[in-house]
């Protein structure tokens, strides 16, 4: 199985000025047709330290693909770094020109004079013909090793990764496996905790088994390597199948749902309405739940109720008077409050819900940085309402 390095090149992503989404779009397709990403690097726009960083990414893997600095510019480096890296020169590809000239002119614009820097390419360098953009990819084979090169514009890259690059590594190396990944996510629970649980099924060579702790929430990974995407789901679904009967309620969803997905699930099941009451965390409940209502909101707006963030104030609040009021002023069948205190070196968290089965509370103390806690107060609020049911008279 083929090896893969991902090198990201433009110093407006080191400055923190643009975000990288290329190289999350990337590692999912080179996993998807079962190839190892070893390491992802981020570079400025200089020549040099560019054609280093090539040459000993060679060093340790098979296929190097980077992103960006194939534009017009003189600080668009990327043809000259690897130029660099293989010891060559760049030379000038009249059929290259005639395509960008024909590509500018089906945009119904004029390429400029610097334009035809993209029309120079490393000797040896095959062109892979952009019809999306105007910088021009290309690849290069030295043995059993490839370096590919995508635009950073993430539209072009896209569209190159999946119509040329993806097709043509399956071919060169012989591509017939995948990796697939699963992620199940929990709510309520530590890393240590689920470690302890779980921690002989960690150690697996395939599957694998990860854990990603986040505030609030851990995230458990399976991926696994197989011959096809029917080999690969069998294996997941028998180690999701034992870690679901260990984890038990502590796993609220998997992949792509959301702790608030389920708990509008939940609630249009009991048919009750929601409104929240928060102290100290920002509005963060709110926002979090009126996100969702947003995307869909023909069937979540009857759900979610809306709510109000207490001003700041000395002394205690009596949290349960204020979700009481606005039970009755917003017509919710039961409501959510969070509160947030400073405690000298930690946060006292207080959560309660009011709901037809009555009240329940819960007060914990959070000792992590005092900017965390209103994500993990939320994700504890949101857990208690996931797992709300109503009482048999």
């Amino acid at each position: 199985m083929p090896s893969a390095e991902i090198i990201t090149i433009g110093t407006e992503i080191l400055l923190g000025e643009i975000v990288d989404t290329n190289t999350q779009y990337i590692a999912r397709k080179l996993r998807d047709i079962g190839i190892d990403l070893y390491r992802n690097t981020t570079i400025g726009d200089n020549a040099n330290r560019i054609a280093q960083t090539i040459q000993q990414s060679l060093e340790r893997c098979d296929i190097v693909i980077t992103t960006g600095g194939l534009g017009p510019t003189v600080d668009d480096p990327t043809r000259e770094a690897i130029a660099l890296a293989f010891d060559s020169n760049i030379e000038f590809q009249p059929a290259l020109w005639e395509q960008i000239q024909a590509r500018f002119k089906r945009f119904g614009r004029e390429p400029t004079e610097n334009n035809r820097r993209q029309a120079y390419l490393p000797l040896g360098a095959h062109p892979i013909e952009n019809p999306v953009g105007t910088a021009p990819a290309f690849y290069i084979e030295a043995n059993t090793k490839t370096v590919i090169t995508l635009p950073g514009v993430p539209r072009e890259m896209e569209y190159l990764l999946e119509n040329s690059v993806i097709p043509y590594l399956r071919d060169r190396y012989h591509l017939t496996g995948i990796i697939k990944a699963r992620i199940l996510h929990t709510a309520g629970v530590g890393e240590s905790q689920i470690d302890e649980v779980i921690g002989d099924l960690e150690t697996f060579s395939n599957p694998t088994i990860g854990l990603a702790a986040h505030s609030g929430q851990v995230d458990i990974r399976i991926t696994a390597k197989a011959d096809s995407e029917k080999e690969a789901d069998a294996m997941i679904a028998q180690v999701e199948q034992d870690i679901r009967k260990r984890l038990g309620n502590w796993i609220y969803g998997a992949d792509q749902e959301t702790l608030e997905d389920i708990v509008f699930k939940n609630l249009f099941n009991l048919d009750w309405s929601l409104s929240v009451v928060e102290y100290g965390s920002g509005g963060a409940l709110i926002k979090r739940l009126s996100s969702k209502v947003r995307t869909f909101n023909q069937e979540l707006a009857r759900l979610f109720r809306g709510g109000e963030v207490i001003s700041e104030r000395n002394g205690a609040i009596d949290l349960i008077s204020i979700m009481e009021a606005s039970c009755l002023n917003r017509k919710s069948t039961i409501c959510l409050g969070i509160a947030i205190f400073p405690a000298g070196d930690k946060q006292d968290v207080q959560i309660a819900i009011l709901s037809p089965n009555g009240v329940k509370r819960e007060n914990r103390p959070f000792g992590g940085p005092p900017e965390y806690a209103p994500r993990w107060a939320v994700h504890l609020g949101l857990d208690m309402l996931r797992k709300l049911e109503k009482q048999i008279e």
